[in-house]
């Protein structure tokens, strides 16, 4: 501006209230180029809140040397034509556009206005008017554009309220495409068996999943869940549920609603998560392993998701409830029911499958988080008994047979290390004892141990991108009666290891590409199996 221009501010404490309001103002010219949906509007509109003040003392940034302290004093008694930031700042060094300085000119005519009507005009100067009506002349052409890029931004806003999905629901999407073959001499066999050949097709599969959130408070959250995919397990072609995929299901692509559930605060200390379907523990936890623990953006592998003990209770209905949950130590209790939904006999809430879950966090900081978990799990005398829902091998999930009803008690640390920006260590032990209530075997008990660690160097090779190395040792029968029992005693005798290698390349905020390689040495825990390859190429869509 001109140096005679400027001169005018010298002149009016009017003219100022125009320059300071606006140092404060949103440009709305600016949010209608930007914003481009209602939930954007929501986010402008609350960043740019100002809060009207009484005294310029009240900003904590403007001190009285400032050369324009007399001139903001003057606008707050005389005027009121003054707001600050709702933080109690004024930021009077920002810089101002023309449209900024039309805004805030605008503001104080209309403040102008308010006192005429109001029988206080004699606060108000000829002098004042008179230059407040030069600023209005030279401005005008800002002003009427301004006014059209505002009525524009409410015609738009309309539009998109009317025509926006919901009011208090979202839609969030998650596409996968996978490419992926298992490789080896042999497939896997338990002790004792013949080998066989492997014998494997290269295929191309995908994954579905449309997720509807709502709130109605703000602070709840219902999520009903749609599902389709023809990502089919290679257990059977590899022999072995180590080598399936951690995305892995298959519904010939059929849309199920697979998961529903609704969270609520029930005080500010307390946080409750009812699921009526598809309950999953390293969902309502803390998981101790977030850069790997979700199913199209973690690990490639089943194993290397989490720990095994988060799969207890999985896929029914249940109750989590967490204490203290965003503080340095939390509590969680839950009450997982997989048939939950059956009112025949030896099922339902209470009497069928279920799991009674707790967990122990200590969180001081982000760079150190460690967890201790703790599992009781019945299952009934149902065929295909797995006590970790497929994970390890055959004789771990099932160690009794079928037909025999199970009771375990399940016991976990986890832990994660945050060592600088870029660096994550984390991992997990396991230890689970359970015994056989019914069956040929009623009375045998058995040991399971588990263990693995994660690595992941993040923004290796470009922002958002993560290199990842897991691994471990799946469930593993290591002692018990059922050791010793008639016919098991070459089972689990040596042991798997699990070695996953993975390269989350994040091409942009919505797709991610995950070349893979997931090895198991003695799969089964049987060394006389020949290692497996799995090569998978995962391509996730996020919308």
């Amino acid at each position: 501006m001109t140096k005679q221009f400027w001169n005018l501010f010298k002149v009016s404490p009017v003219v100022l209230a125009a320059t300071f309001f606006i140092a404060n103002s949103a440009l709305a010219a600016e949010v209608n180029d930007q914003v481009t949906n209602v939930g954007q509007l929501s986010e402008a509109e609350n960043s740019n809140d100002m809060s009207q003040v009484t005294s310029v003392s009240q900003f904590s940034d403007v001190q009285p040397t400032d050369w324009a302290f007399q001139a903001l004093q003057s606008l707050v008694e005389r005027y009121g034509c003054i707001a600050g930031y709702p933080n109690g700042t004024y930021r009077g060094n920002r810089a101002l556009t023309r449209y900024e300085f039309a805004a805030g000119l605008n503001a104080c005519l209309n403040r102008v206005n308010e006192l005429i009507a109001t029988a206080t005009a004699d606060m108000v100067s000829k002098q004042d008017l008179a230059t407040l009506q030069r600023l209005q002349e030279e401005f005008s052409a800002e002003l009427a554009t301004l006014r059209g890029r505002v009525d524009g931004l409410e015609a738009r806003t309309s539009e998109l309220e009317a025509n926006q999905f919901s009011t208090t629901t979202k839609l969030v999407g998650e596409a996968i495409f996978n490419v992926s073959d298992v490789f080896g001499d042999t497939r896997a066999v338990p002790a004792g068996n013949s080998n066989q050949d492997l014998d494997s097709n290269t295929t191309f599969s995908d994954r579905v999943r449309l997720n509807l959130y709502s709130s109605f408070t703000g602070e709840d959250q219902l999520q009903i869940r749609l599902t389709a995919g023809n990502i089919v397990s290679n257990a059977a072609v590899s022999g072995t549920n180590m080598t399936r995929l951690g995305f892995d299901g298959n519904n010939n692509n059929s849309v199920s609603v697979d998961k529903i559930n609704y969270a609520f605060n029930l005080t500010d200390a307390v946080r409750v998560k009812v699921d009526a379907t598809g309950a999953e523990l390293w969902e309502n936890v803390n998981n101790f392993n977030s850069d790997f623990s979700s199913s199209g953006r973690g690990a490639i592998s089943r194993y290397g998701r989490f720990s095994p003990i988060y799969r207890q209770g999985q896929g029914g209905a249940g109750l989590t409830v967490t204490f203290n949950p965003k503080g340095p130590i939390s509590l969680s209790g839950a009450y997982l029911a997989r048939t939950a939904n059956d009112p025949s006999v030896n099922n339902g809430l209470l009497e069928g499958d279920n799991a009674i879950f707790g967990q122990l966090s200590f969180q001081p900081s982000k760079a150190f988080n460690i967890g201790l978990t703790y599992a009781r799990t019945y299952q009934g005398d149902v065929v295909g008994n797995s006590l970790f829902q497929a994970t390890g091998s055959a004789f771990a999930n099932n160690p009794f047979g079928n037909n025999t009803r199970t009771e375990s008690n399940n016991y976990g640390v986890e832990a994660t290390f945050q060592l600088g920006s870029t660096l994550a260590i984390s991992g997990w032990g396991g230890y689970t004892t359970t015994d056989a209530q019914t069956g040929p075997n009623a009375g045998a008990d058995a040991d399971i141990w588990y263990w693995a660690g994660s690595l992941a160097l993040k923004d290796f090779g470009g922002e958002g991108n993560v290199l990842g190395v897991i691994f471990g040792q799946p469930p593993r029968v290591t002692g018990g009666s059922i050791k010793t029992a008639a016919g098991n005693t070459n089972f689990d005798d040596d042991t798997s290891y699990h070695l996953e290698g993975l390269y989350k390349l994040k091409l942009s905020d919505n797709i991610q590409v995950t070349p893979g390689l997931l090895v198991i040495f003695n799969p089964e825990h049987n060394d006389n199996n020949d290692t497996e390859y799995v090569g998978t190429l995962r391509t996730t869509f996020t919308f």
